[in-house]
């Protein structure tokens, strides 16, 4: 039978303090975090247990051997070889916060497991830390002013100098269109031609295709944000991983366990040192490898728009960004924040809600109108809306 926690709670909140005495927003400190039950956030219990079992119920049909899986999504593309690291994923699991506390929990939740796409949210934040910090002077320029000829390394053979913005449609991309998918990046990355990501039914002309304007058309495509991350990887002179630990996942307390990983022959000389560009989504393998505690701090963080227990990560400049709808896809904002702007994402949460989405699915429900964070995984992507809609109705109005 699989773990359901509804956690207990000593002493019930008193009434009064909840109306005249409020203490300011909880944020769980480094190794620890409060529990409180349900009904003394005054959450519907009954409500919360259904919502939770829907999501036990409907499990993603992909399987549970991740190389498998990835065969199920991504078998039918060319180049479709995994080129990273896949391990085998564990049961469905998850974590419900209400105010900054946990009020239910099932599953392994301090269970590592890729998060695939979710990566994506994480570059995003160290794009946006290179932005804040002035690394990157404005969203509007463009990459190719920020990236010189890149030394690719290959152990045991010679290198090889590449030059991913240089061609007269890729110079042209600014840091915005790569963020928001909209960018149409052309050529290969690490093996993997940007048209054989996704391809449509005629992909066998798809390379020789015309390019579309920067922009104007959307489509989400691993090589391009592989690029993305290989030019902040460039911008930064060092790993991500390091930049997003120091930056993001210490302030806010996550644990040591995380693992941002990238593919196997994604190598670069920089600064005389062999340096990997990470991936950003776990296609083709790799990416970010993390338990489900860390993942509702990373919530957490976007709920409070950048502001992590008074010491601000992210400017709200930056947030507005990330939550502004995509011209070409309103449902989108900065890199895989998946916007409820037109309420298709989840029919009976606020427009003002979003979620950070991965294959799988892993989902971080963001809702801050009713101080609401989820993070579900391996449930089947075509229930996230219902499950919402579910764990919705154990808030009260």
């Amino acid at each position: 039978m699989k773990k359901l926690i509804l956690h207990c709670l000593l002493f019930p909140v008193l009434a009064t303090q909840a109306q005249h005495n409020l203490p300011g927003p909880y944020f769980p400190p480094p190794g620890a975090w409060e529990h409180k039950t349900p009904a003394a956030m005054g959450l519907r219990p009954e409500k919360l247990h259904a919502a939770i079992q829907y999501a036990i119920a409907h499990e993603s049909k992909q399987s549970r051997n991740m190389d498998s899986a990835q065969w199920q999504s991504f078998g039918k593309e060319p180049y479709s070889e995994p080129v990273g690291t896949l391990i085998d994923r564990a049961d469905p699991s998850g974590i419900i916060i209400y105010k900054g506390y946990i009020v239910a929990e099932w599953g392994q939740p301090s269970r590592v497991d890729i998060t695939n796409s979710v990566t994506k949210s994480f570059l995003s934040a160290v794009v946006g830390v290179a932005v804040d910090s002035g690394l990157i002077r404005r969203v509007t320029d463009t990459v190719a002013r920020y990236m010189p000829p890149i030394e690719v390394y290959h152990p045991g053979q010679p290198s090889e100098v590449i030059t991913p913005f240089a061609s007269p449609h890729n110079r042209t991309l600014t840091w915005e269109v790569m963020l928001r998918q909209t960018s149409d990046w052309e050529g290969t990355l690490w093996g993997k031609p940007d048209w054989a990501d996704r391809p449509d039914s005629n992909f066998a002309t798809w390379k020789n295709r015309a390019r579309h304007t920067p922009g104007a058309v959307w489509k989400y495509n691993d090589v391009r944000v592989n690029a993305l991350a290989l030019a902040a990887t460039s911008v930064w002179r060092k790993p991500l991983p390091q930049v997003l630990k120091t930056a993001i996942m210490d302030p806010i307390g996550a644990s040591n366990t995380w693992r941002w990983m990238g593919y196997h022959n994604a190598w670069i000389i920089l600064d005389g040192q062999p340096v990997q560009s990470v991936s950003g989504g776990g296609h083709w393998g790799g990416g970010m490898y993390i338990n489900a505690y860390d993942m509702a701090r990373f919530g957490l963080l976007t709920l409070h728009r950048g502001v992590w227990n008074g010491r601000r990560l992210l400017s709200d400049e930056w947030i507005t960004q990330s939550l502004t709808p995509t011209k070409a896809n309103n449902g989108y904002g900065y890199m895989n924040w998946f916007l409820n702007t037109d309420r298709k994402l989840a029919p009976k949460a606020p427009a003002s809600s979003f979620i950070h989405i991965g294959n799988g699915a892993n989902i971080i429900y963001v809702d801050p109108e009713h101080q609401l964070v989820a993070v579900v995984r391996w449930i089947d992507g075509k229930a996230v809306g219902d499950m919402v809609g579910l764990l919705l109705e154990a808030v009260p109005e």
